[in-house]
């Protein structure tokens, strides 16, 4: 009796199952359409390939996605939720450029998404710049990150961020940098032996180093600087 009750209680409940469940759905969504359009193209795949492939129904698959673009770019989704994530357990005292590269360390630094390593998600990046919807939906993921990236950042430093630029300055170049060294990444312009949070690394490196070159601007003239 006892050890059924234990069983029972380290059971999960029922709602985590279905959590789990739906998680495994939409993976399951988001990686058949990847492969499918990588290996037809973008315009020869349709949204019930792409379920038969998951082996649910046109039904499930529109409860989870739009359209075939966003599920093949369900990943970039992800990614901004994990890298926000670790922005806002990042320690309080991190200025906050530091923190949104340190945040991103740790999610490159994450083994349980090695997959996207994968060639296939190097190809699906590649398609951003040369599918036009893709691209669309891609800017919809990357505003929305973006600006909750910004509230995370004003939160931290106690800021109005409709009043204080910081928060958005820092996001626009930092999540900039990032998507630079992931497009060189995805053309193959890393270096011999170069792993992605190296090639991510050396870029945002770069930042710092064109940061510190640059003038600064003179300051205007008014008329009581005038002699």
């Amino acid at each position: 009796m006892k050890a059924e009750e234990t069983r029972r209680a380290q059971a999960p409940a029922p709602e985590d199952r279905r959590r789990r469940k739906a998680l495994r759905t939409r993976e399951a969504l988001a990686r058949a359409a990847m492969e499918l359009i990588l290996e037809e193209g973008l315009d020869s795949v349709t949204v019930e390939a792409i379920a038969e492939r998951a082996d649910v129904t046109r039904r499930t698959f529109s409860r989870y996605f739009s359209g075939k673009e966003e599920a093949a770019l369900d990943f970039a989704r992800a990614d901004t939720e994990r890298i926000n994530a670790a922005l806002r357990a990042r320690p309080a005292h991190e200025p906050p450029l530091p923190a949104y590269r340190a945040a991103v360390a740790d999610w490159l630094a994450d083994p349980v998404y090695a997959w996207q390593d994968s060639p296939g998600y190097a190809g699906i990046f590649a398609l951003i710049d040369s599918e036009p919807t893709m691209f669309a939906a891609f800017e919809r993921v990357r505003v929305a990150a973006q600006h909750e990236s910004v509230r995370i950042l004003a939160a931290r430093l106690g800021v109005d961020p409709e009043r204080d630029p910081r928060p958005a300055a820092v996001v626009g170049a930092a999540a900039g940098v990032l998507l630079a060294a992931l497009r060189l990444w995805a053309r193959g312009g890393n270096e011999a032996g170069e792993d992605r949070p190296a090639l991510v690394d050396r870029v945002y490196a770069t930042l710092v180093t064109e940061a510190g070159r640059v003038p600064v601007p003179p300051q205007h003239s008014t008329e009581s600087d005038i002699p």
